[in-house]
């Protein structure tokens, strides 16, 4: 065991459950002010709910020996791995933690499609359900020894461009298409400055998603740290100039979906690109996710916190510039821009298979949630006019001086 491995990746671990309540304050600010603790609740849960599923059996599933398509049930429960069990220099419990991190957030990023309007009980089974059939499985491909991490070249997912946030922002589309609109969308956020609270803590964690991926305190991680900070600071910009030349204000909650975009964008290829890699990367994805937020408002599918705008677009974004701008000096494999055409074929390959997969499953699950007596995904008109936090929690996020 590496001390100085084994003590980086216990502070990245942290790092990325950081962000799990960052998005909950992103989202949360966006939603309007009657469903702020319903908003928060479900990454809240998530963090619980899937703590338990990963160390049962979605460990298992991900990175069991199994198949090429899924892990087997050899670690349920974290059998088989002990105490003193290492790998690449850090202890093999270190490594189910910091994988746990990422299983967290992904079924947490998907709430911002259906925030205002889904049954909150019916969403602790979803979670259940979706991490085990959908994301342990695009896990296993990419990371755990599947067929995406074999094919071609093998296609590079430094950190859950793919796993993470394509596989959510699709799932965030069908979720949306299945519940169908809110009854008042058009309301604007109710508390900026927790939206930019949120967008920091992300920002702050994120370090840990992406320069913890490596695995190591060493060179390659270092680099992941700085061009995630790089990329999110180029997006924040390009997003906050394409606002203020369009409407004559620069928006700051457009500014922070930005940020994010750029660190979603960024997230597949930390561990291959340089910084002129990462100013492209994180300018594309300013510009692609801005257009893809006004686009979404001319289609019939309502998206409410822009989840596949910002998660699916800049995941697919940055998923095909790793195999454009990936340095073979910096990660050992070359993409476009260094004379492999090959591996643009190869994470093309990967980003149509996790958005198909992860849309027919889910669209499946929650059709399937829907029809249980007793579930159903959508609450009732009139919890939905009163707000999910007094209708699901019995509680109120403001109450203006303890007497209503």
């Amino acid at each position: 065991m590496d001390s100085g491995h084994t003590a980086w990746m216990l502070t990245a671990s942290a790092l990325v459950l950081l962000m799990t309540p960052g998005l909950a304050f992103f989202y949360g600010g966006l939603v309007r002010a009657r469903n702020v603790i319903s908003t928060l609740m479900y990454s809240f849960m998530a963090m619980a709910v899937v703590s338990v599923v990963w160390v049962l059996w979605g460990y298992s599933l991900a990175f069991g020996e199994g198949s090429a398509f899924i892990g087997d049930l050899s670690f349920f429960g974290l059998s088989g791995i002990d105490v003193n069990d290492t790998d690449n220099g850090i202890p093999t419990l270190l490594f189910v933690i910091f994988q746990m991190m990422f299983a967290i957030i992904t079924p947490a990023l998907i709430t911002g499609a259906f925030v205002e309007r889904f049954k909150f009980t019916t969403y602790l089974v979803f979670v259940v359900v979706w991490v085990t059939i959908v994301y342990a499985p695009v896990a296993h491909w990419v990371w755990g020894g599947g067929w995406i991490g074999d094919f071609g070249d093998g296609a590079l997912d430094f950190a859950g461009g793919t796993v993470v946030h394509i596989n959510a922002g699709v799932a965030a589309v069908a979720a949306a298409l299945l519940v169908g609109k809110r009854r008042d969308p058009g309301a604007e956020p109710h508390n900026v400055p927790y939206v930019i609270l949120g967008a920091a803590l992300l920002w702050f964690g994120w370090f840990g998603f992406n320069a913890g991926s490596g695995l190591a305190a060493d060179g390659v991680d270092v680099n992941a740290f700085l061009v995630t900070n790089t990329a999110a600071a180029a997006a924040a910009l390009t997003w906050g100039v394409i606002s203020q030349i369009q409407t004559g204000r620069m928006s700051a909650v457009g500014v922070a979906s930005g940020a994010v975009a750029g660190l979603v964008a960024i997230t597949p290829a930390s561990g291959y690109v340089g910084v002129y890699g990462a100013l492209a990367i994180g300018a594309g994805a300013g510009l692609l996710c801005y257009i893809a937020v006004y686009l979404r408002t001319k289609v019939p599918v309502d998206d409410a916190l822009e989840v596949f705008a910002v998660h699916g677009i800049g995941g697919i974004w940055g998923a095909i510039a790793t195999g454009i701008f990936a340095v073979a000096a910096i990660g050992g494999t070359a993409g476009l821009i260094d004379g492999n055409a090959g591996q643009m074929v190869t994470q093309v390959v990967a980003v149509i298979a996790t958005i198909v997969y992860s849309f027919v499953v889910t669209l499946v699950i929650l059709k399937v949630l829907d029809l249980i007596p007793g579930l159903g995904i959508r609450v009732s008109e009139d919890d939905e006019d009163v707000g999910l936090d007094l209708s699901a929690h019995g509680e109120r996020a403001f109450v203006s001086d303890g007497a209503d």
